[in-house]
């Protein structure tokens, strides 16, 4: 059952509308929500949603670590077809679980208390945004940790494409909302590009409605702790989500990625895919998937899928897929884990043909991930993604004979600078 402030509705002006006060979660792997931070204990490391997180690398960011403003900073730039701006005080409060979400741990609980900033990015019904939207997330710093809270809505029957970019040093709380009106299609993609010293924690919360479209994409290569979670549930039957998500994990790293997809309207679907490669000493990755099927939630169909390479030696990848199902009349529904080191067979085969071993690594990876990236529908971030690719393989195989440095794509974001 889910906890709710009783005083949530004078606090938080739309929580009485967006939010059921009743069975809102009826998973064992999805916290209760509540917008009060005493009701979320800091976190000892033993609760089954945490206990694959290094508590004591976020820096208190889990806890009680005060949270400034100013270490990171936001350009959104200007589209003359929709909206975006920041918005404060009680009108920035007002936008807080517009998604349905309400804060299931401590850090989301302190956002939507402590800060009083959010930035809005809004398209207009039946309107379709004539180019990406690109929000660029710079870190300043890790002293002061901060807390951050970005809303994407789209209207009925419209299209649009955000690209969320972080990138350098910073400590680093954020709640991320997205709203899609019946009929709208968007594909909403977060690049963590982080300095290697960064820590963040992340939620995102989607709301999609009848008919409507989500493709949501998640990035992963920089950071020394990023810990995402990213939910969907449905306002009505007919909606649609495609959940992505890439990460390469260098020696070091705990990149932490978790799911949870709540169909809790007939005839919906999901589809998850995750793909992550590990290279060096001490490099760890987790994906936690959940799909939870309710009784109401016939004839839907839902697939997750996550896939692990570990390329060399001292990695570890935790990988945990899971489906709740409350009734049997549905479509369909599965899902699939493996993890695993590069295929002597493939490598042969390769070789075979006359292909260097380091080359003939650098296919398989490329094999591996491709499917994903050509799979996000947007050529300019695509060619950035094979960009921070090669500069990841560069790493391990070395860079292959005849290849400089490829650059950018202009708009999308510095994506080539991967740590580690």
């Amino acid at each position: 059952m889910t906890v709710v402030d009783e005083a949530a509705p004078t606090t938080q002006p739309n929580v009485a509308g967006a939010v059921e006060t009743t069975d809102t979660v009826a998973s064992h792997l999805h916290p209760a929500g509540s917008w009060a931070v005493e009701d979320h204990p800091v976190p000892h490391g033993l609760e089954e949603v945490w206990r694959f997180t290094p508590l004591k690398r976020l820096r208190k960011l889990h806890a009680d670590a005060p949270l400034g403003t100013g270490s990171v900073t936001v350009d959104a730039g200007s589209h003359d077809d929709l909206s975006i701006r920041t918005v404060t005080g009680d009108e920035s409060r007002a936008w807080r679980g517009v998604s349905g979400y309400v804060p299931i741990d401590r850090t989301g609980a302190r956002i939507f208390t402590e800060t009083d900033t959010s930035l809005i990015v809004e398209v207009p019904a039946e309107v379709e945004a004539a180019k990406p939207i690109v929000v660029t997330l710079h870190g300043n710093g890790i002293e002061a940790a901060e807390g951050g809270h970005v809303v994407i809505k789209l209207g009925r029957f419209a299209r649009a494409t955000v690209l969320l970019v972080h990138d350098g040093s910073a400590t680093y709380g954020q709640v991320v909302e997205i709203v899609l009106e019946d009929g709208a299609q968007a594909t909403v993609t977060s690049i963590q590009n982080w300095a290697d010293d960064t820590v963040h924690l992340a939620q995102h919360a989607a709301k999609i409605g009848r008919d409507a479209t989500l493709k949501h994409v998640v990035v992963t290569f920089g950071g020394d702790v990023v810990r995402i979670n990213a939910g969907v549930e449905y306002a009505a039957p007919g909606g649609s989500a495609e959940m992505l998500g890439l990460y390469f994990v260098d020696a070091g790293q705990h990149l932490e990625h978790r799911l949870f997809v709540d169909h809790n309207q007939p005839k919906t679907r999901s589809n998850v895919d995750y793909r992550g490669a590990l290279q060096g000493k001490g490099a760890h990755s987790v994906w936690i998937g959940d799909v939870l099927i309710r009784k109401v939630a016939e004839g839907i169909e839902t697939y997750e899928s996550n896939k692990n390479l570990v390329l060399t030696d001292g990695c570890r990848a935790d990988s945990v897929p899971n489906l709740e199902i409350e009734t049997g009349e549905i479509a369909g529904a599965g899902h699939a884990s493996t993890t695993g080191r590069f295929d002597d067979e493939q490598l042969f085969y390769l070789r075979s043909r006359g292909i260097d071993e380091a080359e003939a690594r650098r296919l398989v990876v490329h094999g591996f991930f491709a499917d994903i990236i050509r799979r996000i529908g947007v050529p300019s971030i695509e060619e950035a993604l094979l960009t921070a690719l090669e500069a990841e393989l560069a790493i391990t195989v070395g860079t292959p004979s005849g290849v400089g440095t490829v650059g950018t794509p202009a708009g999308v974001g510095d994506t080539a600078g991967a740590t580690s």
